[in-house]
């Protein structure tokens, strides 16, 4: 193990101790899908996504840090908005979220009913970082940003430290990559466990700059923001903190991509086969197993799925007009 891998999950430990009273340890679930497949099912997370065991850690070490901290802020297209502000109201701080108009509804409606003031007017994925650091300049708060910070990460990462505690025989684990928080955490903490465990990420199609970062080796961005239906993963480039993990210390081996349809059929198969209500982001593991786009291994297969909060409207479109796979 590098001295890199083992200082983060060292992190990543500490992590796991601190948010055990806030999250939700959610349960390695056996398939009958072909081959040795297993699910670490994140849809069934408080607030519905992993992004609560990041919002939790790093609330919680700013805190550690500042015991007089009075409010946060972040920018969200939705779950890790959630995140926070449940983080924030357990933890009696205040909470400012900006997230894009034209985001998920009932992401939106969820953040606020959670307590966080919330800010879309004016808000778009090219400009909301630019104004995350304005208003929390104006307003003296601190950012948690949703993927680019190291307690972010090893927040995210205690998903994967579970599932090796709970399966440690897992040989290769997939996970859904948007700015790379999720897929650097679950990598740290699976190589942590064995230096030989291969971690893929998937991504859309029409989202495909971790997929183009990984293989050029250097940062690609998306020029405008991606029309897929997998809106957690919206975001134009993945975070230097990933970049570090992802393609300077290759702890990721590939990132694939999937097409539309095959998302969505990925979600009806969650639906229909799995009983499992899972969100187009959250099923981009699954969706890349049944497309028959990941690499063959030896061993048990995890499939991380990170959450489970679509649009119903989406949702009811989905489950009436997508095919289930043979």
């Amino acid at each position: 193990m590098s001295d890199f891998v083992q200082a983060h999950l060292g992190e990543i430990a500490a992590a796991a101790k601190r948010i055990a009273p806030y999250v939700r340890r959610t349960p390695v679930l056996p398939t009958d899908l072909p081959g040795e497949v297993v699910l670490k099912p994140e849809c069934l997370q408080v607030t519905g996504a992993f992004k609560a065991r990041g919002a939790f850690n790093a609330l919680l070490c700013l805190r550690e840090a500042d015991p007089k901290l009075q409010g946060v802020i972040a920018v969200s297209s939705g779950n890790h908005a959630q995140a926070v502000a449940l983080a924030a109201k357990t933890l009696g701080v205040q909470a400012v979220v900006l997230i894009p108009a034209d985001s998920n509804p009932m992401k939106i409606a969820a953040t606020r009913a959670l307590g966080a003031e919330v800010i879309t007017e004016g808000v778009n994925a090219e400009n909301r970082e630019a104004m995350l650091r304005q208003v929390a300049e104006e307003r003296g708060l601190a950012v948690i940003h949703p993927f680019d910070d190291w307690n972010v990460i090893h927040g995210q990462g205690t998903a994967g430290y579970e599932l090796f505690q709970d399966r440690p025989d897992v040989r290769m684990v997939v996970a859904p990559v948007g700015g790379g928080g999720l897929i650097s955490g679950t990598s740290l903490a699976a190589r942590g466990h064995d230096s030989s465990v291969r971690v893929i990420g998937v991504e859309p199609e029409l989202a495909a700059d971790a997929a183009a970062t990984l293989h050029t080796g250097e940062r690609q961005s998306l020029p405008a923001p991606p029309a897929t239906i997998a809106d957690g993963v919206r975001t134009l480039a993945i975070g230097q903190r990933s970049f570090e993990v992802m393609v300077e210390h290759r702890l990721v081996e590939d990132v694939v991509t999937v097409s539309e349809q095959e998302i969505e059929t990925a979600v009806v198969a969650a639906h229909e086969r799995l009983k499992l209500s899972v969100e187009p982001t959250g099923a981009l593991p699954l969706a890349a197993y049944l497309a028959g786009k990941l690499p063959p291994v030896s061993g048990p297969l995890a499939l991380l799925l990170s959450g489970g909060n679509a649009d119903r409207t989406q949702l009811a479109r989905i489950l009436g007009q997508s095919p289930l796979p043979s």
